[in-house]
């Protein structure tokens, strides 16, 4: 019983919360407005302006107030081509801001797949632990059923059965932190079609297909039935 209210409890503060996508902290207006160098040549997507003042030597990694580069800033407004740009000049796409996100769970919470493209065909990494839930990019677009995306990770090779520290792995977490609907239930189908383990199981023991059997997932449920058949 202890743990059916703990697993309850943190249930509702993730759904009130918006879980690892509310822990992302794009840049406000304000300081949109008062950038300069190159966070500002980032934020208006300058292609231009990001290479003369690479080319002037200035700090590619150089972090705001929040330990955002100007890569995060890109990736928060959607430049995928000034991310490519920074990254090429020498930006370090492995870099994490102060909550822990790095350029790609960016543009996976934003669920933007022009970005995402950007930065993976750039090298940035598929594979990094980020957030302070000791995720990857793969569970926090699972959890929010960006469904394009989780498969653009899953090509870009992210780890299918990483366990953050909630004891849960993407697929776990498409499943209790989803809705059911079309989204949630295309993002179960992609990370069993790439083979993710449908074994493992929550800190209390249920699989990933009991907890869309307790949910009435019907979608979900034939899904992992037809895996757990092959």
């Amino acid at each position: 019983m202890a743990n059916s209210l703990a697993l309850v409890g943190l249930l509702l503060l993730l759904s009130l919360s918006g879980g690892a996508a509310s822990a992302q902290t794009p840049p406000t207006p304000a300081e949109l407005s008062a950038y300069r160098g190159l966070h500002a040549a980032a934020a208006r997507g300058s292609d231009e302006d990001i290479r003369r003042l690479a080319q002037a030597g200035a700090d590619l990694n150089t972090r705001d107030d929040n330990g955002r580069t100007p890569l995060h800033v890109a990736a928060f407004q959607g430049h995928g081509a000034a991310a490519r740009t920074l990254i090429a000049a020498g930006a370090d796409p492995a870099l994490l801001d102060n909550q822990r996100y790095d350029a790609v769970t960016i543009a996976a919470v934003r669920d933007d797949v022009p970005t995402l493209k950007a930065l993976l065909s750039a090298g940035a990494s598929a594979k990094l632990v980020t957030s302070v839930y000791d995720g990857t990019a793969l569970i926090a677009a699972a959890h929010l059923g960006h469904d394009g995306i989780v498969r653009e990770l899953i090509r870009a090779g992210a780890p299918l059965d990483h366990v953050n520290n909630l004891g849960w792995t993407a697929l776990i977490e498409a499943v209790v932190l989803g809705d059911g609907g079309p989204r949630h239930t295309e993002t179960v189908r992609a990370l069993l079609e790439a083979s993710a383990d449908a074994t493992i199981r929550d800190r209390n023991g249920a699989t990933p297909l009991q907890l869309a059997q307790a949910r009435g997932y019907s979608g979900m449920v034939s899904l992992l039935r037809e895996a757990a058949a092959r």
